[in-house]
């Protein structure tokens, strides 16, 4: 809930001295404390989507409206709603209107736990929860904010929010490029939570401004993933100052760190930087070796991360889907760069977005013995290499998705037939009620939804969507797409608020809008 005290004195300080102003911000902030106070009567979002709310779809499966009232919902959007009702009216299937009613606005309604929308670009703040943890992801924030991207050019409230994204996740990259989950800023007034985890980490971070201190590059490509997807749909660049810059440099200058081989040429074991140890009974949750995790080669142009976008540590440190999303998003800020004339740092981006993606091709490709040429998950650069997928993203499945590869590349299509395969992947999992990817983070017994809408997004063929869309369907119960489903019993799932699943299926239905119109619109494409 937004700090009224906060904002009042953000008012009163931005009002400049005048009296004029300083009634309008008084009178500002009194709206705002009258909107805490009413939000305090709302529900708590977490027990809320576990309950079933009327009215409920017309279709097959009766999905829950789940949405909060009007005068609890924490932001708004013209577009979105308009967008809603135009969807809602089209799609035939009405279950799957509704999951699109309850998931397109979810970030909206439910995440945005503090934003400031200043007059000045540098000053706008948001502050997005990835759902029932209260912290913000680098990685969940950008995703939960893409579909609202497509919008954000003729839609204000939009632009202001991930202006604000980008100011605050600038902020936090600024402050701890290393980790990957942030508490709320000082000046939210929000309280910090802590992760109850017990981690010895390098570089020390401060914990009322990091929740968690995983170093993923994901995140980092994530980070610049926001940035640039805004440039693409707006062609507005005020976000670009000198704190983006800045913090583009400590991009720059932790990739150029963890490029570092284990051994230097003498064979001494070189400065790592980042090590992380928990005390924990769990191997995916902390790094072996005192921390470094297992070596690394030299030459290889690629970069480590210690850890996976599930949060799991690697096990192999060159993370290849991470690697290439980073490739791809760094070639895309080089673009920015360019067009604010920073001529040198646009330089050193680009080479090394075009080096570590001859790294992926190069180290990242091995010869299967059943799918052939194939990319590897994760790879040591000794020629050591992990064959599997994971539903998190990025990941193998959704190369061509982060722009890395074209769908139709054989390399590619080698990798998709691979990991969608229990043959190829140890972690496709098949069961009575459901399949599709999973992982280690929640074990070998649910596969992910967001693995089965990777794969709607990486085919053109009708059927194989129809029943992927009906699979998702049946899986979501409550009216919103969980992180993980028993594939032996659907009833059996983890979280029922997981904002970054609803916002991909959101993005999934309006990909098919555009690509497979006669799926969700025509009388004949539902099931």
């Amino acid at each position: 809930m937004i700090g009224t005290a906060t904002l009042l004195l953000s008012f009163l300080f931005l009002a400049g001295g005048s009296e004029a102003n300083r009634q309008d911000a008084l009178y500002r902030s009194q709206q705002q404390q009258s909107l805490s106070y009413r939000r305090q009567a709302c529900p708590d979002y977490r027990d809320y989507a576990t309950r079933l709310h009327p009215p409920y779809s017309t279709g097959k499966y009766r999905l829950p409206f789940q949405r909060p009232a009007e005068g609890c919902r924490l932001y708004s959007s013209p577009a979105v709603e308009s967008l809603i009702a135009e969807m809602n009216a089209r799609i035939k299937d009405k279950d799957l209107a509704r999951l699109f009613e309850n998931c397109f606005p979810n970030t909206l309604d439910t995440t945005v736990r503090w934003h400031v929308n200043a007059d000045k670009v540098a000053d706008k703040q948001s502050f997005i929860v990835t759902g029932d943890i209260n912290a913000q992801w680098l990685r969940d924030s950008t995703n939960q904010l893409a579909q609202y991207q497509l919008l954000a050019r003729n839609d204000e409230a939009l632009r202001n929010l991930i202006l604000g994204a980008i100011n605050t996740q600038t902020d936090f990259v600024l402050q701890s490029p290393y980790c990957n989950a942030f508490q709320p800023p000082k000046a939210s007034g929000l309280a910090p939570t802590s992760n109850g985890q017990d981690d010895t980490v390098h570089p020390v971070y401060d914990n009322t401004v990091v929740f968690e201190c995983k170093y993923e590059i994901d995140s980092l490509a994530s980070f610049l993933s926001l940035a640039n997807q805004y440039y693409n749909h707006t062609g507005d660049l005020s976000f670009v100052g000198e704190k983006w810059l800045s913090a583009v440099d400590n991009v720059m200058e932790l990739i150029v760190q963890q490029q570092a081989s284990s051994f230097s040429n003498s064979g001494s074991v070189q400065n790592h930087v980042y090590t992380f140890q928990r005390k924990t009974t769990l191997g995916t949750e902390t790094l072996n070796l005192a921390g470094i995790g297992n070596p690394i080669n030299h030459n290889t142009s690629l970069v480590r991360s210690a850890f996976r976008p599930s949060d799991d540590a690697a096990i192999m440190q060159f993370f290849i889907p991470g690697n290439a999303m980073l490739a791809v998003e760094l070639k895309r800020t080089a673009e920015i760069l360019r067009k604010v004339k920073q001529i040198e740092l646009a330089k050193f981006v680009q080479k090394k977005g075009e080096e570590i993606e001859a790294g992926v091709w190069k180290h990242g490709v091995i010869t299967h013995p059943v799918f052939g040429k194939v990319f590897a998950y994760e790879v040591d650069g000794y020629g050591s290499h992990i064959i599997m997928d994971d539903a998190n993203l990025p990941s193998l499945l959704a190369l061509p998705v982060l722009g890395f590869v074209d769908v139709k590349n054989q390399t590619y299509q080698n990798t998709r037939k691979m990991v969608l395969s229990r043959e190829g992947n140890p972690y496709f999992l098949s069961g009575t009620e459901f399949k599709g990817i999973g992982g280690p983070h929640i074990g070998i017994t649910h596969a992910w939804p967001i693995s089965l809408l990777i794969e709607i997004l990486t085919t053109d063929d009708d059927d194989e969507i129809l029943a992927l869309l009906g699979m998702v369907l049946k899986a979501s119960p409550l009216g919103l797409v969980h992180e993980s489903i028993n594939v032996q019993r659907v009833k059996d799932y983890t979280r029922s608020w997981f904002a970054w699943a609803n916002s991909l299926f959101a993005q999934t239905i309006l990909d098919l809008a555009h690509r497979k119109p006669q799926i969700l619109f025509s009388v004949n494409g539902g099931r």
